[in-house]
């Protein structure tokens, strides 16, 4: 009944979720009851991959939110995405406990090798996953409302904004590859083994990780609704068309920009967490700048300011690059530049705005 309200005038989203459902279903199906002689057999790497994609969904429709809602053009949602996934990384490390190379129960491998005597005290608790899941949320969205709370307060917008969202993603990434930050170095977190006593190998419990990100994209698809379609989005949406005006009718602008952003970065450091024990490695590559403007990327392609748009924008993208990095390396950057610089020119609404004539306004 809930759903139904939130979902009352917005068809788009219906058949969105209808969709997922539908691949919910039948991506477990296809792996685990398909024989795997059959045509039809899903590879457990397939659905990895699939997986993949919906936490790249989900951190769209976090950028969706802060910049097609918002206005906020920003480039540094990488840096949030890669903290959650830190997060996630460093709960997983903890479970590998004496089966790793060096056999220490409690210190990952990678500190022994680089000779540190004791465990830092900012790893402490990532032996529990509940302590991690709240690093998860509480890591990116800390650092969202230190942030945002010091840009917005200061008036900062347009391409400057852009350009210090960059700088903090780069300030990061150059910290992250220090090995004596604590984190790997360049080489990151990986060779995870267990969640919550689970093997990570298992195809079972890579179909339920799957199934996971697939439900926290429709329950993040649903807040965002919920969001936008609130007072508070109604408010979000004037102060992005004319910021000056609301400014003016006695709005706190920067307290609306706060809450969006902040609540942008936790969806973002919720999909890294997903994401992580997907791909089995988190590095300080995901902080690099070159990731947080592929973001606004899909979000373009896909169509800004509609949310499904930015879903349907990371997975065709994401999708085109595991096809041209296999088949034409060298030709996956142009074929992204050459298809941003085409929707830019010749769809500016994205993809979707194909299936819609006539924009709505929000």
């Amino acid at each position: 009944m809930f759903i139904t309200k939130i979902l009352q005038d917005d068809l788009s989203g219906k058949i969105f979720l209808a969709v997922l459902a539908a691949v919910i279903m039948l991506v477990p199906l296809f792996n685990l009851l398909v024989p795997a002689s059959s045509l039809f057999h899903l590879p457990t790497y397939t659905v990895t991959l699939f997986g993949k994609y919906l936490s790249y969904a989900l951190l769209a429709l976090a950028v969706d939110m802060v910049w097609g809602y918002c206005g906020i053009l920003t480039l540094g949602h990488g840096a949030f995405f890669a903290l959650g996934g830190y997060a996630m990384g460093m709960y997983l490390m903890r479970q590998i406990g004496d089966r790793g190379v060096y056999g220490n129960p409690v210190l990952p491998d990678f500190m022994l090798f680089l000779d540190w005597q004791e465990l830092p005290w900012y790893w402490h608790g990532f032996d529990q996953f509940w302590f991690a899941i709240i690093m998860v949320v509480l890591a990116p969205g800390l650092l969202a409302y230190v942030f945002g709370w010091l840009a917005f307060r200061s008036r900062v917008t347009g391409v400057y904004l852009s350009i210090i969202t960059q700088a903090m993603t780069y300030a990061l990434l150059l910290a992250f590859f220090r090995n004596e930050m604590g984190f790997g170095g360049n080489n990151g977190l990986t060779d995870f083994k267990d969640i919550l006593g689970f093997n990570l190998q298992s195809d079972n419990v890579r179909v339920i990780i799957f199934m996971m990100t697939a439900f926290a994209l429709a329950g993040g698809y649903l807040a965002c609704r919920v969001v936008v379609s609130s007072k508070l989005g109604r408010v979000v949406i004037a102060l992005r068309d004319t910021e000056s005006r609301t400014r003016f009718i006695g709005y706190k602008v920067e307290l609306f920009k706060l809450w969006i952003f902040v609540f942008s970065a936790v969806m973002a450091g919720i999909a890294g967490a997903l994401y992580v024990p997907q791909v089995g490695i988190i590095n300080p590559g995901e902080f690099s700048p070159l990731n947080s403007i592929e973001l606004v990327i899909w979000v373009a392609v896909g169509g800004r300011c509609t949310l499904y748009g930015a879903v349907v924008g990371a997975v065709l993208v994401n999708f085109g690059k595991s096809f041209f990095t296999a088949a034409l390396p060298e030709v996956w950057l142009f074929a992204l530049g050459a298809l941003f610089i085409l929707v830019t020119l010749f769809l500016p609404y994205g993809l979707v705005g194909l299936l819609r004539p006539k924009r709505r306004s929000v």
